[in-house]
Formats: structure tokens, sequence, C-alpha cells
């Protein structure tokens, strides 16, 4: 990694890049909590923010430690609740959603819920909460996660919230909206989604890392385009601002 920010910042930055000025954004706490009040701080200040307990487009004075943190509400439009949330998203009004999961598969589909048999596992995890909504009807997904084998696998062992399930076609069969999986950032890439096949791809590759690296940290077969893109490293003022107003207390970032 280049010197002067760590991956953690590295994603943050990259992520919040992508969300657009009055766009809604469902958002848990985080990372991706904090690539949206970096948003908002800089190119999107318009970024309507919504929490699954009911926090609508709130103006986030710090870093919440839950989605139902009364920050989560601060200067906020609406204190709905998390069954207006859902239904928000079932109407197709939310344009992004940020997940996290154990497991990821090539067509995008997530596992946050068991690793090994269903009723004896090996671990098992929080499951979904409303994931799976927000997966299903949000128009576009978005990850961020540390790049390795044992998360990006072949096929997920269980299927909390889906992605292109089997490839082209498959999520509109099964009933879904169009949409599903949009970015994923991680450590190593940005990765994105073939038009055709919906199968993951590598968008750019960060500071200083290889693409052998990235093949080699992924448990299926990439699609690899003739061109890959260099990740654009954080702006000076990008990293003042999540480091100063965003996370001082260092609490998701860590030390750079």
């Amino acid at each position: 990694m280049v010197p002067g920010f760590n991956a953690m910042e590295l994603m943050i930055c990259l992520a919040s890049r992508y969300l657009e000025d009055g766009k809604t954004l469902a958002v848990g706490t985080g990372a991706p909590c904090a690539a949206a009040m970096l948003a908002q701080k800089t190119q999107s200040p318009n970024l309507i923010i919504l929490f699954e307990a009911g926090g609508v487009a709130p103006l986030l004075p710090q870093m919440p430690i839950s989605v139902g943190d009364s920050r989560t509400f601060f200067h906020a439009v609406m204190a709905a609740g998390m069954n207006e949330m859902m239904t928000t998203c079932c109407r197709g009004q939310v344009d992004y959603a940020f997940l996290g999961g154990a497991q990821i598969d090539k067509y995008g589909n997530i596992n946050s819920t068991v690793i090994g048999d269903y009723y004896k596992p090996k671990v098992r995890f929080p499951g979904s909460g409303g994931a799976n909504d927000f997966a299903s009807f949000c128009w576009r997904t978005m990850i961020m996660t540390v790049h390795s084998k044992t998360r990006f696998v072949e096929k997920c062992e269980f299927v909390t919230s889906p992605g292109f399930l089997t490839g082209a076609g498959a999520r509109e069969a099964a009933g879904l909206p169009e949409g599903g999986p949009y970015k994923i950032f991680t450590d190593l890439a940005v990765m994105g989604f073939d038009e055709k096949t919906k199968a993951m791809m590598v968008e750019s590759l960060h500071p200083g890392v290889e693409l052998e690296r990235v093949i080699a940290e992924t448990g299926f077969e990439l699609i690899i385009p003739t061109e890959i893109g260099r990740t654009e490293p954080p702006r000076a003022d990008e990293l003042r601002i999540l480091r100063e107003e965003v996370d001082p207390l260092k609490l998701v970032i860590g030390r750079s």
C-alpha cells in the first residue's frame, strides 16, 4: 500500500465517490456509514441516507454505533420505523444499498447466515436482518470487504442476499426486479460485473497491487478485461475530512 493512507481509508474514499448527489442510500454502521458521511461532506451534500431502524435523511454529526443510535435521527426529515424502511425499499425507492457478508460468489450472491450444514453449522453468522430486502429491491448493491479466498468463493454455502443468482436473467426469472450487485470495494481492487454474463470482473487495481495477487485471493475465475484501470488514491481533502470530521476517534479507519 502506498504510504499516507491505509486500506480502510482507501476503500471508504473510493466508495464515497460512487454515491451521487440526490440519490437514496440504505446503509448500516461502520465503513459504509463513513463512506456515506464522507460523500455528504464532499461531492454529494444532498445524498439521502436511510437507516434500517427508521432514520430518514439525517445529517450525521458523528459516527453512529448502531442503526438505532439516536444520531441516525439527527436533523432527519423523518423518524420512521423498520416497516416503513422495508416498504420504501420494496417500492423501488432506494437507489443504493451497502451490504457485507462472510462469503461472496462470482455472481454477487452473499452469505451472512451459515458455514457448513444449516442445522449443524461450523459457523453461524447473524443472518439477514434487512439485507435480503435491500439486495432484492434496491437498484444497486455495493459491498466493502477484505479480499481473500475465504470470502470470494465459487458458490455460497447459503444465499442470504441475492445477487445475480446463477447469472444473466436469473434475477428476473426468480421474480426480482432489475438491479443487483454494482461495485465491490476491497483492499486490493474495485470489482464490477460483466454486462452480458453478470459474472464478477476486475475494474481497477489499487496502488501497488498487481493482477496476480487479486487472482490468487479469489476462489473463482474472474473476468479480466483487456484494459484494467488503476485506482485513484484518496485525495488530501478526502483524507482530511474523513480523519477530522467523519471519524476523528478512528473507530473505523484505525491508524494510518
